[in-house]
């Protein structure tokens, strides 16, 4: 073989090699750093791996919040409605941490529970800031009101009359 394509042949050999062990790193980091997310029953059927970090999707149950006085130690159980799984965590919870409202908490099993490292308190899809919410509602009432100053009051309150009104109220039209 000529000496310049053995050379070659090497060269193309190692990138291979130097591919593979980077690409075999970077799977093993982002299998260690990625954490699932887990409903309580999940957990409580025994598909959470028995060491591993993952996440704890659920709802906090109502009156289950018990603080330990003079520290930041706090347990309390989490719901998916089906099955309460028991959490503890020792740290400062998020300001939006009420019962009733969805959290995630991110630890491990230990001892029956989840140890959390990590409390998240998760917000409803129709959140909206204050301020944000006002001014719809400001919106709302002011076209409300210019609304019945434009509808003439006909003095006609017979079901005929209102059936067109209601038929078109229904159907998104006008009448």
């Amino acid at each position: 073989m000529n000496p310049t394509r053995q050379r070659r042949l090497w060269m193309a050999l190692l990138v291979l090699l130097a591919a593979a062990v980077g690409g075999g790193l970077i799977v093993w980091a982002l299998q260690r750093n990625v954490t699932f997310l887990h409903s309580p029953t999940e957990v409580r059927d025994g598909k959470v791996p028995q060491y591993a970090r993952f996440r704890l999707d659920s709802v906090l149950l109502e009156g289950s919040v018990k603080r330990e006085p003079g520290s930041l130690r706090v347990a309390f159980e989490v719901t998916d409605r089906f099955n309460n799984y028991p959490v503890v965590y020792d740290g400062i919870l998020p300001d939006m941490f009420r019962e009733g409202t969805s959290v995630i908490a991110t630890g491990r099993i230990r001892d029956g529970q989840l140890v959390a490292d990590e409390v998240l308190a998760k917000h409803d899809e129709q959140y909206m800031p204050k301020e944000v919410a006002d001014a719809i509602a400001a919106a709302k009432a002011q076209e409300a009101a210019g609304a019945a100053a434009e509808t003439p009051d006909t003095g006609d309150a017979s079901p005929e009359a209102a059936a067109p009104a209601a038929e078109a109220a229904t159907s998104g039209g006008t009448y």
